[in-house]
């Protein structure tokens, strides 16, 4: 028998073998009879050991660049993923932070301890790694040991936060003009980087995707907010997820704008104009079409009518022979001196138990103008988004109350 036969395994992989077989000791050993001290301590220790375990596995895969060469691989991190049946891109993440932490002690040893895990060590390793060359070698040392210190009291967010400030702890002679630099070219890239996409499913629908600066994101998501936080359901209403609540706030935000504020657009204001006959207007069941730019899309009269009170919609209605009846802003749309004293003679939307404040209000016929309505105050109610949606749909009856307000009923 050969002498390489006979010799014992490599401390590392003896480790691994019994990292096994230890598990394999609790595969059937059920928690529900642990204490809730045990519960604790075994989580803690756990958590302590994935650390040293992750830290162990780097080390090997940052020395493992034979295997690559063994097997005709790109590199360890494509043999490792093949070889375990892993996710690529979760190795190949593995293998970035093994080959960082071979220049970073400070960080592998807090692996090795068990006080700095995995997803810490990547923030800690990032936020040193984006300290400006220059600065030099010892300050980029003494950042690591800093963010080694701060991962037994904080998470991988709060670290990523802190590491965005380490300047101001290690050199803060310096902290103010770096945090310049970085914003602007922080800035700079999310600029560079943005995007808006638009794909129309041919289902009455469109995906929207992008990438924003956060600073935009972040106004739009407040724009929205505001919206959607104040609203109260009645009772008996459906409740609508967050998201879907931004989706009809980001419509109800558009449909206010006014286009006589917008830059021009082909050598007009940009203009939304909602197209339907006479017959079309009046019908309870139809169809009328929306025109923005050079593009149409079809939509139910019962939302051209509710578009056509907006003063920032312009409602076309056509005679037989497509002559434009009416080219509404002018004659039926309550002005901006009319909407002004709805929202201070309602003080809110008047459906009944809304509490959505006078602002986020829009002006609504009592009467519809196809029907004869007139645009005054006596005829015309403040209502929110949501509201002034339910009163242009066909399967709400409305009543109006002894106090002016607006009590809704679903058909049965």
């Amino acid at each position: 028998m050969s002498t390489a036969t006979l010799a014992p395994p490599h401390p590392m992989v003896g480790c691994a073998s019994e990292l096994c077989a230890a598990l394999d000791r609790v595969a059937q050993v059920q928690p529900v009879y642990m204490t809730t001290g045990d519960k604790e301590r075994a989580l803690v220790e756990l958590a302590r050991a994935k650390a040293k375990l992750a830290e162990v596995e780097a080390r090997i895969l940052a020395a493992s660049d034979d295997i690559a060469v063994e097997h005709g691989a790109r590199d360890v991190a494509d043999w490792l993923a093949h070889a375990t049946r892993a996710d690529a891109r979760t190795v190949r993440a593995d293998l970035r932070l093994a080959t960082a932490l071979q220049s970073r002690p400070a960080v592998a040893a807090g692996m090795a301890a068990g006080a700095v895990s995995a997803a810490q060590a990547r923030v800690i390793v990032t936020a040193v790694e984006e300290l400006p060359v220059e600065l030099g070698a010892e300050l980029a040392a003494e950042a690591e040991r800093t963010l080694v210190g701060y991962a037994e009291h904080h998470t991988p967010r709060e670290l990523r936060r802190l590491g965005r400030r380490i300047l101001e702890v290690v050199a803060p002679e310096v902290a103010e003009a770096e945090e310049g630099r970085r914003l602007e070219a922080e800035e700079r890239r999310a600029r560079e980087r943005a995007s808006l996409r638009f794909r129309d499913l041919a289902d009455g629908r469109t995906r929207v995707w992008g990438m924003l600066p956060t600073s935009v994101a972040q106004r739009l998501e407040h724009y929205l907010q505001a919206f959607t936080a104040p609203r109260q359901r009645q009772a008996g209403d459906e409740r609508v997820p967050q998201h879907r609540a931004y989706a009809d706030a980001f419509a109800s935000l558009l449909e206010l704008l006014d286009p006589d504020r917008l830059p021009e657009h082909g050598g007009d204001a940009t203009t939304v104009l909602v197209t339907m006959t006479l017959d079309q207007l009046r019908a309870e069941l139809a169809a009328a079409d929306v025109i923005v730019g050079d593009g149409s899309e079809a939509i139910s009269a019962a939302e051209a009518r509710r578009l056509a009170c907006q003063a920032s919609i312009i409602p076309v209605v056509l005679g037989g022979r497509s002559e434009v009846l009416d080219l509404g802003r002018s004659r039926r749309l309550h002005s901006r001196a009319q909407r002004r004293a709805l929202r201070l003679r309602d003080r809110g939307c008047r459906a009944e138990g809304c509490t959505v404040p006078a602002a986020w209000t829009e002006a609504h016929h009592l009467r519809p103008w196809s029907q004869g309505g007139a645009t005054t105050l006596d005829e015309g109610i403040a209502l929110c988004s949501h509201h002034h949606r339910r009163a242009h749909d066909r399967s709400y009856t409305q009543q109006i109350l002894a106090n002016g307000d607006v009590r809704f009923h679903r058909r049965t």
